[in-house]
Order: C-alpha cells, then sequence, then structure tokens
C-alpha cells in the first residue's frame, strides 16, 4: 500500500468521526492521531488536508482542526457516466498492479526500480543544486528536447540528435509510439511473456494485442512469421535486451531474422531499450537500431531505471516520417519535458560520476541476483528458475501447476512480501503458473528473508 492509500485510508475513518461531531468541535491532535493510528505525522496530514479540500474540517493554525458546518452533500450518482464513456480500453486491474508500492515493511521482491542505496543520490542531490542555478533550467528548450542532451543521447545509439525525442520517462514515449506508429483497431504483436505496460500502453492506443511465445533466444521467429501474416500488423513490440520478466536477450541469429520479417511486412519494431545500462555478466548488445538504416526501428530508452525513478526522462528515437509524426504528437500534448529535468540528466550523461556508478551498479547487481538465485535453489524448490539472467533487475520462475499465482500472491502479500503475478505478464490466459521476482529493490538481507516466508506460503 502506498502513502497516498494509507492517508486515504485514515481520512474514511476520520469522516466516520466527523459525521458524529458536531460543527465546531475540536478533532484530536495530530500526535494523539498519529499513535490511535500507527501512522507518521506526514501521514495524518496528508489525510486531513483530504478533508480539508471536501470542506469537512479546517485548519487553524496554533489552535487545531475544526469540523466545519459544510451540509452534506448527496450521494454521488456516477452511473450516467458508464453510458458516456463506453468501453474502457485500459485494464484496471493489469494498471493497479502495475503501480501497486506495497508499505515500507513490504519486502520487494518484485518491484521495477531500484533501491535507494543503490542510486547516485548524492551526486544527484549536488548536481540538481547546480542545475538549479543554470539558466538553461528555467528557459524553455525546443519541443524535441535540449540540443545539448539530444546529442548526448544520440551517441551511444549512433543515430542524427535530430532522430532523438527526449519525453517524461520509457512509459510515456511507449504510449507516444503506440498511438503514433498504430492507427485505432489495428494490431500491435508483443513476445509473450511481456512487460504489462507495453500492453497497458497499447489499449490505451486502442490497438489490439497479438502475442508470439518467447524462449531462451528471445521470440520465437517463426511464431512472429506466422502471427504479422495473420494479423498483417504493422507494429511489433520488442525488449531485446534483458527482457521484463524473463531477463532474456534476443539472440543474433534473431535480431537479423526479426529485422528481415520487419523489412518484408513493411512494419515498425517498438525496441524498449530500458535496461542498456543494467548488464551483469558482459555488456547489452548494441540497440538493434544500430542495426536498421531503413528506420523500421523505432528505440525508447530511459533514466528512470538506472539513475533513480523520480528523474522521469527517457527518449524515443526514430528516423524519417515517424520521427517526424512522433515530433508533432509530443508538442499535441506538451511543450517540452520540464528544462530543470533535462539540465540535470545531460549533467549526469557527462559526468564523472555516470561511469562510476554503473561500475559499482553492474557488481551490486551481481550479488544481489545470486542471492536471490540461491535463496530460491536452497529454500523452495518446487519453484523452477527458467533461466539465471545476465542483466536486467527480473527473474523469471515457473510454479507447479497445482499452486494459484492469485492466492499465492495474495498470501505473500499478507506475509510482508510482494512479489509479481506471472498472469499480468501474458496478454491471455498464462500457459502455466508464474512468478517475477526482481533483486535489485531489495537488500540480501531482504532476499533471503522474503525468499524464506514464501517458503512457508509453499509448503503443503
Amino acid at each position: 500500500m502506498s502513502h497516498d492509500n494509507r492517508s486515504s485510508e485514515i481520512a474514511a475513518r476520520l469522516r466516520q468521526l466527523i459525521a458524529t461531531m458536531r460543527a465546531g468541535e475540536k478533532l484530536p491532535g495530530v500526535r494523539e492521531l498519529s499513535r490511535e493510528f500507527q501512522a507518521s505525522a506526514a501521514t495524518l496530514s496528508a489525510a486531513l488536508s483530504e478533508l480539508s479540500a471536501l470542506g469537512l474540517v479546517r485548519a487553524e493554525p496554533g489552535r487545531g482542526t475544526f469540523v466545519t458546518g459544510r451540509e452534506r452533500l448527496p450521494e454521488p450518482d456516477f452511473s450516467w457516466q458508464s453510458q458516456a464513456l463506453g468501453h474502457a480500453r485500459v485494464d484496471a486491474d493489469r494498471a493497479s498492479r502495475l503501480g501497486g508500492y506495497g508499505t515500507p515493511e513490504h519486502i520487494p521482491l518484485s518491484w521495477g526500480y531500484l533501491a535507494p542505496e543503490l542510486l547516485p543520490n548524492e551526486e544527484l542531490h549536488r548536481i540538481g543544486s547546480r542545475a538549479a542555478k543554470s539558466g538553461r533550467a528555467w528557459a524553455m528548450t525546443p519541443p524535441a528536447g535540449s540540443p545539448e542532451l539530444r546529442r548526448v543521447l544520440a551517441s551511444e545509439y549512433r543515430t542524427d540528435p535530430n532522430d532523438v525525442l527526449v519525453v517524461s520517462g520509457g512509459q510515456q514515449g511507449l504510449v507516444f509510439a503506440m498511438r503514433t506508429l498504430a492507427e485505432p483497431g489495428s494490431t500491435v504483436i508483443t513476445e509473450s511473456p511481456s512487460y504489462p505496460g507495453a500492453i497497458l500502453a497499447a489499449q490505451s492506443a486502442g490497438l489490439d494485442l497479438a502475442s508470439v511465445p518467447a524462449d531462451a533466444g528471445g521470440i520465437v521467429v517463426e511464431r512472429l512469421a506466422d502471427e504479422l501474416e495473420r494479423t498483417r500488423a504493422r507494429v511489433i513490440y520488442l525488449q531485446p535486451s534483458y527482457a521484463n520478466p524473463t531477463g532474456v536477450v534476443l539472440s543474433a541469429e534473431r535480431r537479423k531474422q526479426v529485422l528481415e520479417l520487419a523489412t518484408k511486412h513493411g512494419a515498425f519494431i517498438i525496441e524498449d531499450d530500458w535496461a542498456r545500462h543494467l548488464g551483469i555478466d558482459g555488456q547489452a548488445p548494441p540497440p538493434l537500431v544500430t542495426e536498421d538504416p531503413h528506420g523500421h526501428v523505432v528505440s525508447i530508452l530511459t533514466l528512470s531505471k538506472p539513475a533513480s525513478p523520480g528523474l522521469r526522462l527517457g527518449a524515443v528515437i526514430a528516423r524519417g516520417p515517424a520521427g517526424e509524426r512522433l515530433r508533432a504528437s509530443r508538442t499535441a500534448d506538451d511543450l517540452c519535458v520540464a528544462p530543470i529535468v533535462q539540465e540535470i540528466a545531460h549533467s549526469l550523461l557527462t559526468s564523472n560520476v555516470w561511469p562510476r556508478h554503473l561500475k559499482r551498479l553492474r557488481v551490486e547487481l551481481a550479488t544481489r541476483r545470486d542471492a536471490l538465485v540461491s535463496a530460491i535453489h536452497g529454500m523452495t524448490p518446487d519453484i523452477r528458475i527458467t533461466s539465471v539472467p545476465r542483466g536486467g533487475i527480473h527473474l523469471w520462475a515457473r510454479l507447479p501447476r497445482r499452486i494459484d499465482t492469485r492466492e499465492l500472491c495474495a498470501a505473500a502479500y499478507a506475509a510482508g512480501v510482494l512479489v509479481g503475478d506471472g498472469r499480468h505478464f501474458f496478454v491471455n490466459e498464462p500457459p502455466a503458473p508464474f512468478l517475477r521476482f526482481s533483486y535489485g529493490a531489495a537488500s540480501e538481507a531482504q532476499i533471503t528473508e522474503g525468499v524464506r516466508r514464501l517458503s512457508e506460503i509453499l509448503q503443503p
């Protein structure tokens, strides 16, 4: 449960108390409420702010918080909205899982970002302070992004800086790409299992989804060829390096074959390159876009994964008319990513902090990955690791068929452990029960304790 959910829960309980009080009565103080609800003062303040916004209480500095005399509004009737809105595009259940934080007490054995101690936080604080004093941080940039940042981002992808579109994180890049490269009602093909955020992005763009199985070498090319013939799809979504959730790297032979299929069918490949900087055993292969001179590949990168989840900055790399359309689509949404965020990203990427951080990150991720593999092998023999990832932050595991992943994940949550329900990584029904584990957010001690608790749940 997130901090926002906790404060809303407290606000709901306070509303019940307020309903029994008269206008002008004083609520208990924050300290007393903190003790009663076992919550921090910040969480209580957020709950009281929510009640104040509803007009149920008023805060008087130095005196306290009082019940207002506002007349009660009738219970809302939102039934008309269902007809006005029509069919829901986005799977709300999948979307809620994508942003599920748990509480600070939960052990994060499935989470898409790095633990705070693995981030260059001190360096970012210094860089951010300097960036705030720069004139560029408070001046508009071109809609596609600052020229300096685009040059830096373009270098690793061996492309023209004019082909780079700076966006507010990789997820926004996915939404732009899905929406721009395909017509609503058309089909996008994705490897299966796949990143739930890509599935949501396709749904948000009004696209149909078709899935193709992946194995230890990445997407199965023969099945991809069949699906392209069947659906006439013009967009393929792939994660060639350290795919979420499997950790698989698309093999060199299949890279060539996928590009040949895209050329044959006149299709785009959306290359989700989110884990490029998260290699462990060797470097990630070059971006797929570097092998494609004709603009079939549109690459999406992010700094939110390797640098900081709060550094909401990514980029879309696209050539030709597709790039022009993407830049136009961006301008229709907003005029630019916050210049100060771009300035911080540019300073980080061009500093000696960045290579040092990536070197340390490689060592730390290797240690935590190995700890997770060892704990699963030692304490949960019923869980079979499909392959040990050579990079990224996720590990994919198969369970015996008798296990219901819904029930298992709910029991794990109750035991204070977050694990990823494999159902959410498939477009349709999963072929077997799977779990996604992550080793980037939990310490070695947490990993061991989390797997131990899971082993107790799995005992017959």
